[in-house]
């Protein structure tokens, strides 16, 4: 069967839904295709945090980054605006929490660059301040006294992705977009300005535009379409306690540490920040259907650093741990943008793609409907990477 759309988003996570939504909004026939179910890989598996500030795995490396943090900065800003409102523009109760974050510092070395952390977020401006010791525990007296300063952002905080994302979807269908589930795109073949996209190696759709939201399965729809696409899988780890009393009310990350950690509205407690699971091998291949594998001593230290920013979680019972797959660039940036050498072929990953999510939906839809943004991308153009791309058909 042969079908047309004006444009095809792939993948059914955050930044395939919701920008299924904002162009479903302007009118445009939209056809999402999903592998498996809405939801279900790396948006789904998530923590959910708002992550505003810039976080220490871009500040160890700010020097060579400034030019590019001038325009993440930015979109971290318009995130904010895009996070406080979305449950009124999706009219649903998606346990949206923004009652601020706290970075800690607790060596001379991370009071530096927390501070220059500080002065790059105030030149470019991000609401953000630097805090005593005890200016955070007038606010937050749950926190260790054993640190010296920290930064706190009052509008970071955390949704729920299990609501979130299937809303987006809710109101991109009632607008009129098409989601198919189960479905896997099987080929990406150009001819002229239009693309012919496969589907089960049986049905295609002819589109104008083509949006690739796979996240860390990018590459392979790269490859379907002729080009090298540098987003690289990484397994990851996120725990969660049993359901206790309210005791954490802000977002907490470390600069120095790797910690993500938040209560949830059900009670739970919790708490992530980048460490790793382990892909799992098939004949001597990583095999990405199947589940990673969780690493206990990871576990072990991912909750003893909680433990010591937050003393009463030592008194708590950890619920279950899981892995989750997230998207990286080789430079943690976001990559987002229409590819020089296709033209009608776009991508919206990496960074933070929870916290960018709903922004990166509403950059495509301009893209698309409008030809440009009012947001500066330059830095993070699929076009940095056409040298990898020169010899590709």
């Amino acid at each position: 069967m042969k079908m047309t759309s004006d444009v095809v988003v792939i993948g059914g996570g955050l930044v395939g839904c919701a920008t299924a939504y904002y162009l479903s909004k302007e009118n445009k026939s939209v056809t999402l295709v999903e592998r498996g179910q809405i939801n279900r890989q790396a948006s789904g598996q998530n923590a959910g945090s708002l992550h505003f500030q810039l976080e220490h795995r871009l500040i160890l490396h700010w020097q060579e980054l400034e030019n590019e943090l001038k325009e993440l900065i930015p979109l971290s800003k318009d995130s904010e605006k895009m996070w406080a409102n979305v449950e009124d523009e999706l009219d649903a109760k998606l346990d949206v929490v923004q009652h601020g974050g706290f970075m800690i510092a607790e060596t001379d070395e991370e009071v530096e660059l927390l501070k220059k952390k500080y002065e790059l977020e105030k030149k470019y401006g991000l609401d953000t301040e630097l805090m005593t010791r005890d200016e955070v525990r007038e606010i937050a007296p749950y926190i260790t006294q054993s640190f010296k300063m920290a930064s706190f952002c009052p509008m970071e905080g955390h949704a729920n992705p299990r609501h979130v994302i299937p809303q987006f979807a809710k109101r991109a269908t009632e607008n009129g977009a098409s989601i198919l589930t189960e479905t896997s795109v099987t080929s990406l073949t150009q001819y002229g300005d239009l693309w012919e996209v496969g589907l089960n190696h049986e049905d295609t759709i002819i589109t104008d535009n083509v949006v690739i939201a796979s996240g860390a399965w990018a590459q392979e729809v790269g490859y379907m379409a002729g080009l090298h696409i540098p987003i690289f899988p990484v397994p990851l780890l996120m725990n969660i306690t049993e359901r206790v009393k309210p005791t954490i009310h802000h977002l907490i990350q470390h600069i120095g540490r790797r910690i993500s950690m938040k209560q949830v509205e059900d009670g739970n407690i919790l708490i992530g920040g980048g460490w790793p699971t382990q892909f799992q091998q098939t004949n001597g291949k990583v095999d990405f259907d199947r589940s990673p594998k969780i690493l206990n001593h990871f576990v072990k230290e991912n909750v003893k650093i909680a433990a010591h920013l937050v003393p009463e979680v030592q008194n708590f019972r950890l619920l279950r741990s899981w892995p989750g797959v997230t998207g990286v660039t080789a430079d943690q940036l976001p990559l987002i943008g229409e590819f020089p050498e296709r033209k009608g072929l776009f991508i919206a990953g990496g960074g933070s793609g929870f916290t960018y999510g709903p922004l990166y939906g509403k950059i495509l839809t301009d893209l698309i409907v409008h030809g440009k943004t009012d947001y500066s991308i330059d830095a993070f153009s699929p076009k940095k990477f056409s040298h990898l791309n020169m010899f590709m058909l």
